[in-house]
């Protein structure tokens, strides 16, 4: 996607997530190009939702969709600093305590070749706070490794900040030219068999991360989405878990639940990406 951000006017955002949710959803994910800039284009212009006035701004529209009742998941969100509003709502149960923050890389020279947001050291600083404020807040995030120019030494740096930053849930890709993209014409293109060597080094110390991550959950009580249900198992997501693209909670002892129910699990093994649990009490 190109161009500039264009900001939906925020009456319709909501107009349609409160059809949703009249529909019977349970659950709904906030996802644009950059959400966090949301309302900068027109000025975080004043709409009306439900006769009241909103501001076009991501902290309003997260305590809007906070009122609806169901699950409310952000997604694509930089780490601009006015992000840290929003955590106060993830603490207090308005959100969901999730955050799909898109890092993409921990050297200034790397980020700024991809005019990106930010730097590491102020990246995990605000890390460090925003578990402060929420310490069950799931971080997701993604990288690219093997930019035009990466030396080792950089990508030595992105796996020093994925060990700071004990990211929760992280994907990894490794560089590829896209049609029309400034990056095509950068110096020092790394050959494929380097970039996909760093992608691999990468992940592999990511899943050390997860693993011991979700270990932390065994034997702790949480309230989990079930989404399918089969003859062998119900197959739930709690809130660190975005629907496709992060892990899943497999339950054992759910008893007559459908599809959409919210269930309570005691959380009784993990591995890399998955925890087990076996039913307590149903909402």
């Amino acid at each position: 996607m190109r161009g500039d951000l264009v900001s939906r006017p925020i009456h319709q955002v909501m107009q349609e997530a409160e059809h949703l949710v009249n529909a019977g959803v349970k659950e709904l994910l906030i996802i644009s190009q950059d959400t966090s800039a949301y309302g900068v284009d027109v000025k975080y212009r004043t709409g009306f939702w439900q006769g009241r006035p909103v501001k076009t701004r991501l902290t309003e529209l997260a305590q809007a969709l906070g009122s609806l009742g169901v699950w409310v998941r952000l997604h694509y969100v930089y780490p601009y600093p006015h992000v840290d509003e929003v955590i106060p709502l993830m603490a207090e149960g308005k959100i969901l305590p999730y955050l799909d923050v898109p890092f993409q890389h921990a050297n200034p020279r790397i980020l700024k070749a991809m005019k990106r947001p930010a730097n590491a050291e102020n990246n995990l600083a605000r890390i460090r706070q925003w578990r402060e404020v929420c310490p069950d807040i799931t971080l997701r995030s993604t990288f690219i490794a093997g930019f035009p120019g990466e030396t080792e030494a950089e990508f030595e740096e992105l796996l020093d900040f994925l060990r700071e930053a004990q990211l929760d849930r992280v994907g990894c890709f490794a560089y590829s030219p896209v049609e029309g993209a400034a990056a095509n014409q950068l110096p020092g293109a790394v050959p494929e068999e380097i970039k996909e060597d760093r992608r691999a080094r990468f992940m592999q110390l990511q899943e050390e991360i997860s693993r011991q991550r979700l270990a932390t959950k065994v034997g702790k009580t949480m309230t989990v989405m079930v989404d399918q249900v089969t003859d062998d198992d119900v197959i739930a997501r709690s809130s660190a878990d975005a629907p496709e693209i992060d892990g899943l909670v497999y339950v054992e002892d759910a008893g007559e639940v459908q599809p959409g129910d919210f269930i309570e699990v005691e959380i009784t093994d993990s591995d890399t990406h998955d925890l087990f649990a076996a039913a307590v009490t149903r909402n």
